[in-house]
């Protein structure tokens, strides 16, 4: 592998050598001295836009004059007159327009912000141009970070569908385009650029969220990001924490309370000093539950240090700890909740999560034109589900012994990324090569626990489990290749390969215990297993983008899409679904298009189409068990499925569209989706049946206001009907499957700022309205999982 790699290495290094000088410029804010992003540079005739590092790039002949400009809102233009000699590097530092104290200069940015923008074409040694790419800046955003609430979170970001099912917001569970959001289970989950799912190939669930307080911003790709992330239909999310102060020392500390018992207590640290940098943080929260027996603690806690070893390299480290304890009601039946959505009859179910999350990563500049990124990175985490996990419709039996099912999960990876840019044509061109090595073991176990109602997360038999104990390791290797040809100075084409090797392996025993009608058993029976399955997947992308100008664009992309499943979807006892043993792999592709831009300050849209195609699509049927006598739900190989639909967002504000330096905001925003998604298979009764957990239709709208210190937000959220099987199953005695009516939140939420404090609250879903949005098979049910009716917050905070 160390060979391969070289290779990558030194290839990069015997591109094309240009004549040309090379100048490398760096924006800086001359009063905060923190990078300045998205400003437009004017060099020559060249034109760029700075990364989120405040960099940018360009070519310039010996000896030859060349005109710099420099815009950016918020500060006063810079224009400079000058020639080289040499290849150079400097750093310009910007005037803000105000001179008034930093918090102020800070508030006139985020007004003229909509808290949301696409990713620049490059970012570091990542390439998003002619993809569908979403940035979401969190405090721009008007909501209550302290309990992640996806549908606050990604309210700007169209056609996500959500999970609310955790009032706690320990997880948010999202998907994308007719995804499953179980725990974003169809995205490819990182935090700063690495892995923090609980196996990416194997089990890709993340059972750990970023503490939204301490993420600047999180950024979507779409499908198209299968060719440098992995090969997720849904595409890539990043979880981008705040960046350490370029002071010695710098705080930030917010403590929110709220209904149910809720209680959140961030604090950070971080600052600069010399060649070191670091952040930390810590958060506790603890939530009682709006139902009984419901009660979460959790602690999360983070460090960063950082070294600059010379002007061209970095060296970073990071290590996350997490863990939380939570009690589980249980879910519904139909008929229950729509008596009583409070009724609560399981006492002795419980979760809890340890996770364990480091990385050491380098960035390092070899010249100008060429970045090389490495990321290594492990995770060394578990989660136990302890309970009852019979139907909502049978009493938990607390003479029985409860069941715990219990996963660690081990995985170390490295991923080396290399970005050369170089001139063809008389136009700047990126070559990115990349190259990833990943290693997956989930240990997976399931028995009988004691008959007490406490949190005892201990095998009553750890040697001879009732029901299985299975190993399931993960081997993945990966090369994938970019390259933006800049045809001219406003179109683009990006051409993309990855290659993948996959291998998956099962190791370990199950037990089949059948017993007569009076409890007692006649057949006892230890099944050793032992399955190994190895692919080599190629995939191929391309993208385009024309720019109508700087910030106005047409973009499109093509991609193609595998998923490859893991032994473990396999080895689950569970009453309430049984699981096809000849389950394959998931193949398609993605396609997208869409134009975006903005209008001065005024005006933000992106208006998207996209189709996505699946193979041999996973999903659940609802069938009869002969065994247990029971409708459970089966998951299998349906057949094939097209998701295809339009995505829009826009959002205008009404007071700038008038009067162009208004101190005051007003805009509105609409995030609306439409999706079709239906299943094509010889299977007669599922033929043309809509895809499960797939809304038809997506809406949410808002009106936002800032004067100053003060601001408010009004947010109207719609999500139609949608089912939870293949089968298209209206409804059932078991609350297991059947439809999900369609549901409409109302939010709001406020805050002010004054000087180092603010202040901030708001109510969430205050026309308490009564809603659900999933029904589970297991954990955290089985059956309906309800939303929180009306709530409230209040956060207090201080930085300095």
């Amino acid at each position: 592998m160390r060979n391969v790699l070289s290779v990558l290495f030194c290839s990069c290094l015997s591109l094309i050598y240009s004549q040309d000088l090379n100048v490398s410029i760096q924006l800086k804010n001359q009063t905060t001295n923190s990078a300045v992003r998205s400003a437009q540079i004017h060099f020559g005739e060249q034109i760029f836009v700075s990364d989120s590092s405040g960099s940018a790039n360009a070519f310039a002949k010996p000896n030859t004059n060349y005109n710099l400009r420099v815009k950016q809102l918020g500060f006063k233009p810079y224009e400079l007159t000058f020639s080289f000699s040499k290849d150079t590097s400097f750093t310009l530092y910007l005037i803000p327009e105000s001179i008034q104290l930093e918090e102020i200069v800070v508030e006139v940015e985020s007004d003229k912000s909509f808290g949301v923008s696409w990713l620049n074409q490059v970012e570091g040694t990542s390439i998003y141009a002619g993809k569908k790419s979403e940035s979401i800046v969190l405090d721009q955003l008007n909501t209550n970070l302290s309990a992640n609430i996806g549908r606050q979170m990604f309210s700007k970001i169209p056609g996500i569908n959500v999970f609310e099912n955790d009032g706690s917001g320990n997880s948010v569970g999202i998907g994308g385009r007719g995804m499953n959001p179980s725990r974003m289970a169809n995205f490819n989950t990182r935090q700063n650029g690495y892995d923090i799912s609980a196996d990416a190939l194997g089990y890709p669930e993340s059972y750990y969220t970023p503490p939204a307080e301490a993420v600047e911003r999180i950024d979507l790709v779409r499908g198209a990001a299968g060719l440098q992330y992995g090969t997720q239909f849904g595409g890539m999310i990043n979880y981008k924490l705040y960046a350490p102060e370029k002071k010695k020392l710098a705080g930030n500390f917010s403590q929110t309370i709220g209904s149910f018992g809720s209680f959140n207590s961030f604090n950070q640290l971080s600052g600069t000093s010399g060649k070191i940098s670091y952040q930390t943080f810590y958060q506790y929260k603890t939530y009682k539950g709006w139902r009984d027996r419901s009660e979460v603690n959790n602690h999360t806690a983070f460090i960063g240090l950082g070294y600059q070893l010379s002007s061209r390299i970095k060296i970073k480290a990071e290590y996350t700890y997490m863990t939380y304890l939570s009690q589980q009601a249980g879910g519904l039946t139909d008929e229950q909740f729509n008596k009583d959505a409070t009724f609560v009859n399981r006492n002795r179910n419980w979760f809890k999560v340890n996770w364990n999350l480091c990385s050491i990563g380098v960035d390092y500049e070899l010249n100008e034109t060429t970045k090389l990124n490495l990321n290594t990175f492990g995770l060394f985490a578990g989660r136990d589900a302890l309970g009852y996990l019979g139907r909502p419709d049978l009493i938990d039996d607390t003479s029985a012994y409860r069941t715990l099912m219990r996963d660690k999960y081990q995985n170390y990876g490295a991923e080396l990324k290399l970005l050369k840019r170089y001139k063809l044509l008389g136009n700047n061109n990126h070559l990115l090569l990349g190259a990833r090595v990943y290693r997956g073991q989930t240990i997976r176990e399931q028995g009988n626990a004691d008959k007490t109602a406490n949190p005892n997360f201990t095998f009553l038999n750890p040697n001879n489990l009732e029901n299985s104990a299975f190993t399931f390791p993960t081997t993945n290797y990966a090369f994938f290749t970019e390259n933006i040809f800049q045809l001219s100075t406003k179109w683009s084409v990006v051409p993309g390969l990855r290659y993948e090797y996959i291998n998956t392996a099962s190791e370990g025993y199950y037990r089949l215990i059948n017993k007569d009608a009076s409890g007692a058993v006649v057949l006892d029976t230890k099944v050793n297993d032992q399955q190994e399955s190895s692919r080599n997947v190629i995939l191929l992308g391309m993208g385009t983008q024309y720019k109508i100008n700087k910030v106005t664009e047409f973009y499109a992309n093509f991609s193609q899409n595998y998923k490859a499943i893991n032994f473990n979807d396999l080895r689950v006892t569970n009453s309430n679904m049984k699981v096809d043993p000849e389950l394959m792999d998931e193949s398609g592709y993605t396609f997208d298009g869409g134009f975006r831009g903005k209008v001065h300050d005024i005006l933000y849209f992106d208006v998207s189409m996209f189709f996505v195609h699946y193979n041999n699509r996973i999903g659940s049927l609802s069938i009869y068990d002969s065994i247990t006598k029971q409708t459970v739900r089966y998951r299998t190989n349906i057949g094939y499925s097209d998701n295809q639909g339009l995505e829009a967002f826009v959002e205008l504000d009404w007071i700038r569209l008038f009067q162009k330096n208004a101190k005051h905001k007003l805009s509105t925003f609409i995030n609306a989706s439409v999706i079709k998604a239906n299943y094509h298979t010889s299977q007669t009764n599922i033929d043309g049946k809509k895809v499960e957990y797939v809304p038809q239709h997506i809406l949410r709208t808002g009106i936002n206001y800032a004067y100053k210190g003060f601001g408010f937000t009004f947010q109207y959220s719609f999500t139609s009907e949608q089912f939870s099987d293949a089968s298209n199953s209206l409804t059932s005695t078991t609350g297991l499957t059947g439809v999900i009516p369609s549901y409409a939140v109302l939010d709001f939420s406020m805050h002010y700022n004054w000087r180092k404090f603010s202040l901030k609250t708001g109510i969430n879903n205050f026309t308490n309205s009564k809603y659900f949005t999933r029904r589970a098979d297991g954990f955290p049910g089985p059956g309906i999982i309800p939303a929180d009716p009306i709530n409230a917050y209040l956060t207090l905070g201080f930085r300095f």
